[in-house]
């Protein structure tokens, strides 16, 4: 099965930026969803970010990171990106990627419907 690991996380001030990276091995999974995910302490996993790689490469964020993250991915690498510009102290969280094992035309926003996991990587952001 896709194994997937995240690095690039870190503490940076409020306005800062960061790039998280995921590398995914094993199973291509070429065409399915991926996404970004963030758990902030005692709050639910929130998905901010994804990447419908069925057909095309659409993407879709959550509003509060909207204009300020941008995903991408390096298919040859099997990397994938989470660009964070103007980062405040609510992004302040674990930040997981994940894969749906199953091909979708829309990107599904909910933790659960996402099959593989990575460990994570944690951002904190201070004002």
């Amino acid at each position: 099965q896709v194994q997937l690991v995240e690095s690039g996380g870190g503490s940076v001030q409020a306005g800062g930026s960061l790039t998280l990276s995921c590398v995914a091995s094993g199973p291509s999974y070429s065409n399915n969803c991926m996404a970004w995910f963030r758990q902030a302490l005692g709050k639910e996993r929130e998905g901010v970010a994804f990447i419908q790689r069925f057909r095309s490469e659409r993407t879709d964020y959550v509003d509060s990171v909207k204009g300020r993250f941008t995903i991408s991915q390096d298919k040859a690498k099997k990397t994938f990106y989470l660009q964070m510009h103007g980062l405040k102290p609510e992004d302040t969280a674990m930040y997981y990627c994940a894969i749906d094992h199953r091909v979708q035309s829309t990107c599904s926003r909910g933790a659960g419907d996402y099959r593989y996991w990575g460990p994570g990587t944690q951002v904190t952001v201070s004002s």
